[in-house]
């Protein structure tokens, strides 16, 4: 209400837009035999009228289940238009010669081992500097079209402070059998995809299974939480006991996982570990708890995993079966050197 407004005169009522960038308008006995952008414009001050003649005409505007294309379409009392704003269109990523440690390429695929901190896909934030403005810069056109715009042949991800093996596709019949083999997560063929995670404290036993679902934590949409079985989505995550650091008749102070998934969802090594009281070394958004862990240890070990500043995972192992020809193909990445650091610290614990 605007209180503002002369004595006597009939204010419009002003609209917000909705959280899915939506909004609904109910012309008023005011309004009635206006033009539709008048009236519009009236109670979605926050749009200039230019604005939303454009949106009219490209069909963002309903009454009822009709598109009103019409700018100059006369409207009448009690009329509700539905408007939705469409979503923003990012821009194409463009080719940037950024190096690339390629440790295998073919006509098909192309497999990396990626460094810590190089994000996969352009997103929020990270709009260049990417693998994929690397890959198009690399292999050309023979990625365009390939899983979309943004994804450029990417059948699989790893988060941008995990390092290790990636393997891409540069045409669309090998991300076509790459992205089936990632799908079936080697239940019934030959791919595998081992990691190696430094964690606080040891697991009970040599080996197990965490399965636990997932899904996007209420409190904060960037992290992810174990939900219930009935909710989110299914997740497994097979572990075994590599290493074990400490004292041998003291509970260890961290030890050396192998985890092997059974289902790929966004950070799922690190929140199911967390889920078991034993988070990654370094992570700080699941092992948040921890973070003063470190001064456990002497020095040069304690300040080593002090500014460890990212979750000690890698993807150590990939093995896939060459869509083209039916080869299997084992791909192994060796510790990045801060891993490494710390490994040969807690050995001498």
């Amino acid at each position: 209400m605007n209180n503002n407004s002369p004595q006597g005169a009939v204010s419009t009522p002003q609209v917000d837009i909705e959280n899915d960038n939506s909004a609904a308008v109910t012309i008023t006995a005011e309004q009635a035999g206006q033009r539709l952008d008048a009236a519009l414009a009236a109670q979605l001050p926050q749009f200039s009228r230019n604005r939303l003649q454009s949106l009219i005409k490209a069909g963002s505007v309903l009454l009822g289940e009709s598109k009103i294309v019409a700018v100059k379409y006369r409207v009448n009392e009690g009329d509700v238009f539905s408007l939705t704003l469409p979503e923003p269109e990012e821009a194409e990523p463009q080719p940037e010669d950024i190096p690339l440690s390629i440790v295998y390429e073919d006509d098909d695929l192309i497999v990396i081992d990626k460094p810590v901190g190089l994000v996969v896909h352009p997103g929020a934030g990270n709009h260049t500097g990417t693998l994929v403005n690397a890959l198009l810069h690399h292999c050309g056109d023979s990625l365009s079209g390939i899983g979309g715009v943004k994804r450029p042949g990417i059948v699989h991800r790893i988060d941008k402070d995990t390092s290790g093996v990636l393997i891409v596709a540069k045409n669309d019949f090998t991300h076509k059998g790459l992205a089936e083999q990632f799908a079936d997560h080697g239940r019934n063929g030959p791919l595998e995809r081992a990691y190696q995670a430094l964690v606080w404290g040891a697991p009970i036993g040599l080996k197990g299974t965490i399965d636990a679902n997932l899904a996007r934590a209420t409190a904060n949409r960037q992290k992810i939480a174990v939900v219930k079985a009935d909710q989110g989505r299914h997740a497994i995550t097979h572990w075994q006991l590599q290493e074990r650091f400490g004292p041998e008749d003291k509970p260890a102070l961290a030890s050396l996982i192998e985890c092997r998934l059974e289902t790929g969802r966004t950070h799922q090594i690190r929140v199911h570990m967390a889920h078991i009281g034993h988070p990654l070394i370094g992570d700080q958004e699941y092992g948040a708890g921890f973070k003063t862990k470190h001064n456990k240890f002497e020095e040069p070990l304690c300040s080593l995993i002090a500014n460890f500043k990212r979750q000690a995972l890698h993807a150590g192992l990939l093995v896939i079966e060459h869509p083209r020809n039916g080869q299997i193909m084992r791909f192994e990445s060796p510790l990045p050197d801060d891993f490494q650091g710390i490994l040969q610290g807690l050995r001498q614990v």
